[in-house]
């Protein structure tokens, strides 16, 4: 499992992960009350602008990170344009990427321990309700550290489709996928059990 954190070491490196957070909620909360495609425009333009600070490696590594995001904003375009609603769809389309952008920056210059370290304190007052912020943080991070891996591991089964078919790859590489899933589930849990779980 490999961190997200970018090795482009940036300003935005040196602030607390939970003033990002923090600005990230308030941003995404802002972004939701736009309905003005110019004022989103806007907001895709300072987003830019952040990234750019980073030089063109980090822009670079971003961009592949926001390469899958193209799939749900064509998704979301096509429908608003066939509902007649080809505005809300480009405002709608606007708000998630620079929302999921956004999102992508403080995972790239944040480590994740630190954000695991934010959540765990935010889920302190649930420790009377028999909810373990260890445990919950460290599912988070689990998620983070283990969501690039399930995507490599699934184009990796798409090139083997296409070697072995010239047809393209199809639902039928879901099954596989879920197995494999479940398989690197097996060996983490086994990991764990090994060195005394969480408790």
């Amino acid at each position: 499992m490999l961190s997200l954190t970018s090795p482009v070491e940036t300003r935005f490196h040196r602030i607390p992960a939970g003033a990002k957070l923090a600005a990230l909620s308030a941003a995404t909360v802002a972004l939701f009350a736009i309905d003005e495609p110019r004022a989103m425009g806007a907001a895709l333009a300072v987003t830019a602008g952040l990234y750019a600070l980073g030089g063109r490696p980090f822009v670079t590594a971003g961009l592949r990170a926001l390469r899958p995001l193209w799939i749900f904003v064509a998704v979301v375009l096509v429908w608003h344009g066939w509902a007649g609603e080809p505005w809300q769809g480009v405002i709608i389309a606007l708000c998630m990427g620079v929302a999921v952008a956004l999102a992508n920056l403080v995972t790239m210059t944040t480590r994740l321990e630190d954000m695991t370290d934010v959540v765990t304190w935010l889920a302190s007052p649930l420790r009377p309700l028999g909810l373990s912020p260890r445990v919950l943080g460290f599912a988070i991070a689990l998620v983070v550290r283990f969501t690039p891996v399930l995507l490599d591991k699934g184009r990796a089964l798409g090139y083997a489709w296409r070697a072995r078919s010239p047809r393209r790859p199809s639902w039928r590489i879901v099954l596989p996928l879920t197995l494999v899933a479940m398989d690197d589930a097996e060996h983490v849990a086994e990991a764990l059990r090994a060195r005394g779980g969480l408790d």
